[in-house]
């Protein structure tokens, strides 16, 4: 396999993450036809147990694998990079094992705590695919470092493949029995799991072979557990903590706007299912930039090329900007057209809350999407703590914001939606402070920022006009005005558009794996 430029390996992990999100999304309306109201309660119970013990064994390896196999590579030490994998598929299988055996012991408890017998089942068919995912996480932090991303890209859309043929199938199949196809359709997420592990492992033999190097070489340099987990549970600490966040924010919204809301239910249900889904997209497209940049980042400070590094990290922060600043003004502007093409079911006063809230929130697709991109930056720096440290702060101060915001009914829901913004802010400040020092390069980042915004400004702006023919005619003119403009004021010269391709330090790039080789 070959290694991508940073561009082609965003562009790549971005476009598979985008697939496999579609794909994703489209499986829940049929598979919600066909299991009903019931059938689905169920099925959600057992995801937040699930996303728990996935962050502690999973979640940060691809990351905090790829910096250690970038910086690897970047020493031309390719034998520590194969080391690394053979010491990280021990270690987290290890714990993904771990993982899905407790999840099979506590089936019962959290299954009576949930007050639903039949959720035992669905437990316990889900609880394999821990193991799984842990063992695809490191394969895709390998080839990440590698700066070869398609393997992930492809691995991505493969298990939504097989989750859907095979959920659906399952879901038909015991269509008469609600618990059982409830269980077989969650058996189908495990066995997409363990198709994408063997899918990984298929790429790095296939890749060794091309190589003609053994993937894992019995000379291979000894690896302490105590260095990947120094670069990968602090990324698995920031990366937990949003989810964390959203389990408080369940208990905060509920309960006080639960005062004086006879709805308070479906509020947060609109807050957290509607409004920060469509924020969440354009941070889903810029995710692709934030796996990109580590193995980069990585491999120029092991190089001693902190100047360059800082550089690319503008560069990836305006990357980012280029994609978030108008999707935000499009959401600020056009949220009632988003909404009704999106859900067209939330009408009446629920529908008003989430036009409201989309419109509130808009400024998070473009201060979470840089604190996404940000925050890889510092895991490639080899500061992941820092990243750690921002979110949880940050998240504190959403917390103390809700606690005081949503206390007010004629705020009310718009409190979660205020504190969001307060709390990426806050975020972004942290992480912007330590990744981009140079005066000169936070002076351009900012200028960016302005341009794009003006020119998004104007791009809806001409749309505006054509609110009533939907948000499809209105997305698609704010593009065509928009892209022409970025062309035309030449937001991007031609040595950033060719920061990538050869130039004098040719050999110390491949080395880094930003070259084909």
């Amino acid at each position: 396999m070959r290694e991508q430029s940073f561009i082609k390996g965003a562009l790549i992990i971005s476009v598979g993450g985008i697939v496999a999100k579609i794909l994703g999304a489209f499986y829940r309306i049929p598979l919600t036809n066909i299991l009903g109201g019931e059938g689905m309660g169920i099925y959600q119970m057992v995801y937040p147990l699930y996303c728990l013990l996935l962050t502690l064994s999973a979640t940060g390896i691809p990351s905090g694998l790829a910096r250690i196999v970038a910086e690897a590579d970047a020493r031309g030490n390719g034998a520590r990079a194969s080391a690394v994998l053979r010491r990280a598929l021990v270690l987290f299988a290890a714990i993904g094992l771990a993982g899905s055996a407790l999840m099979f012991a506590l089936a019962p408890a959290m299954s009576a705590a949930q007050r639903e017998a039949g959720a035992v089942t669905a437990y316990r068919m889900l609880a394999p695919s821990v193991f799984a995912v842990s063992v695809v996480s490191c394969f895709r932090g390998y080839f990440q470092g590698k700066g070869n991303f398609l393997p992930t890209a492809l691995s991505e859309i493969f298990e939504q493949i097989v989750k859907i043929s095979l959920g659906l199938y399952f879901a038909y199949a015991y269509r008469g029995d609600t618990v059982r196809a409830v269980a077989y359709s969650l058996l189908a997420v495990t066995v997409s799991e363990g198709a994408a592990a063997f899918f990984m492992i298929a790429c790095g033999w296939f890749s060794a072979r091309a190589r003609r190097a053994p993937l894992y070489s019995e000379r291979s340099e000894k690896v302490k557990v105590t260095s990947l987990l120094r670069f990968i549970l602090p990324v698995a600490v920031a990366a937990g903590v949003l989810p964390l966040s959203n389990i408080l924010d369940s208990i905060i919204i509920v309960n006080l706007t639960g005062r004086y809301a006879g709805n308070a239910t479906a509020l947060y249900g609109v807050y957290a299912g509607g409004a920060n889904t469509l924020v969440n997209l354009p941070v889903s497209v810029c995710y692709g930039l934030a796996a990109a940049i580590i193995p980069l980042i990585s491999s120029l400070y092991a190089c001693g090329r902190a100047k360059e590094a800082e550089e690319r990290i503008a560069f990836a922060l305006k990357c980012t900007l280029f994609v978030s600043v108008p999707a935000a003004a499009f959401l600020a502007v056009f949220p009632a057209e988003v909404c009704g093409l999106l859900f067209r079911s939330v009408t009446g006063a629920e529908g008003a809350w989430l036009v409201r809230l989309v419109r509130i929130m808009s400024p998070c697709a473009i201060l979470l999407s840089s604190v996404q991109t940000l925050a890889a930056c510092l895991t490639g720096r080899g500061k992941p703590k820092i990243a750690a440290i921002a979110m949880s702060s940050a998240i504190g101060v959403k917390v103390i914001l809700e606690l005081i915001l949503l206390s007010f009914p004629r705020i009310s829901i718009a409190g979660a939606a205020i504190s969001a913004i307060g709390c990426y802010f806050v975020a972004l400040l942290v992480d912007l402070l330590y990744s981009i020092r140079d005066r000169k390069n936070l002076a351009k980042t900012a200028f960016d920022f302005l341009r794009f915004l003006a020119i998004a400004g104007a791009a809806v702006g001409v749309a505006y006009p054509l609110r009533p023919m939907g948000a499809i005619v209105c997305v698609a003119v704010a593009a065509a005005v928009y892209l022409p403009l970025c062309v035309l004021l030449k937001c991007f010269s031609r040595e950033e558009l060719g920061m990538f391709g050869r130039n004098k330090d040719h050999v110390a790039y491949r080395r880094a794996g930003l070259l084909p080789r």
